[in-house]
């Protein structure tokens, strides 16, 4: 193979590569800070719970302390009952009466409400509480493990970014020229193979003559279309192919 064509190959991989690498490293952060994040909701969440369920048992106290008013009210005008002289008298007070139960009957309906409010609410505490240390300890540790990828990954493209300088080292002027300006106009792949006659990015049909020397992998050509530098990759031998058996001599004497 050209030594150009094969050192621009390479040059294309370690880039794509270390683009790769480059779009994982710039999402580390947003991951780390996700994870923050949803921990911090969590404890948010869970001590805006304990808010309300103080709140409602506030809520509740005050409206068993005014049921308690309600009944007090309700005791004294039935003792009064007996005092009233008159009949419209005895039916105000009844009529007074039933309003106060009314409200009492409202009152006893909202200190109910406040109650099964207050069981949900102690319930999602107390599975929240047990689950907090766990999910701080997820945090942690996926925190943890992100960080150790990110090393990982800047080390790798470090590596690439030294093997890069030595492929562009080696590769001609022209060849570099042709390189940087498709991968630039190209979403950064300024190679690509040939195969049946086609370009296989831009799915372009080769001419023959085209095709028959990017198949010698010997001269450096491009596609007329894309413009990228192209290579062909021979077909593997069959696994099973055999020695070649011997021709038969047609011409062997009687």
């Amino acid at each position: 193979m050209l030594p150009d064509l094969k050192a621009v190959i390479e040059l294309q991989q370690v880039d794509l590569k270390t683009g790769e690498l480059g779009e994982r490293i710039a999402a580390y952060p947003a991951g780390i800070e996700a994870l923050a994040s949803a921990l911090k909701q969590f404890i948010h969440a869970h001590e805006e719970r304990k808010g309300r369920l103080t709140a409602n048992q506030k809520e509740r106290r005050d409206l068993e302390g005014e049921a308690q008013v309600i009944r007090e009210k309700i005791a004294k005008h039935k003792d009064q009952l007996y005092q009233v002289k008159t009949n419209e008298q005895y039916k105000a007070m009844l009529k007074e009466i039933g309003g106060e139960e009314g409200n009492l009957r409202s009152v006893e309906d909202r200190i109910l409400e406040k109650m099964i409010e207050a069981e949900e609410l102690q319930n999602q505490i107390s599975d929240a509480a047990a689950r907090l240390e766990g999910e701080k300890t997820r945090v942690e540790s996926e925190t943890r493990e992100l960080e150790a990828h990110r090393e990982t990954d800047l080390e790798e493209r470090e590596g690439l970014l030294v093997e890069r300088k030595r492929l562009d080292a080696a590769l001609g002027e022209t060849v570099r020229s042709i390189y940087e300006r498709v991968r630039a106009g190209r979403h950064g792949v300024a190679v690509a193979e040939a195969r049946d006659g086609f370009c296989t990015v831009c799915n372009v049909r080769l001419r023959p003559q085209a095709y028959n020397e990017v198949r010698t992998n010997e001269i450096l050509v491009t596609c007329e279309n894309c413009s990228r530098i192209l290579y062909y990759v021979p077909p593997a031998a069959p696994a099973d192919a055999g020695p070649e058996a011997p021709a038969k001599d047609t011409h062997a004497s009687a």
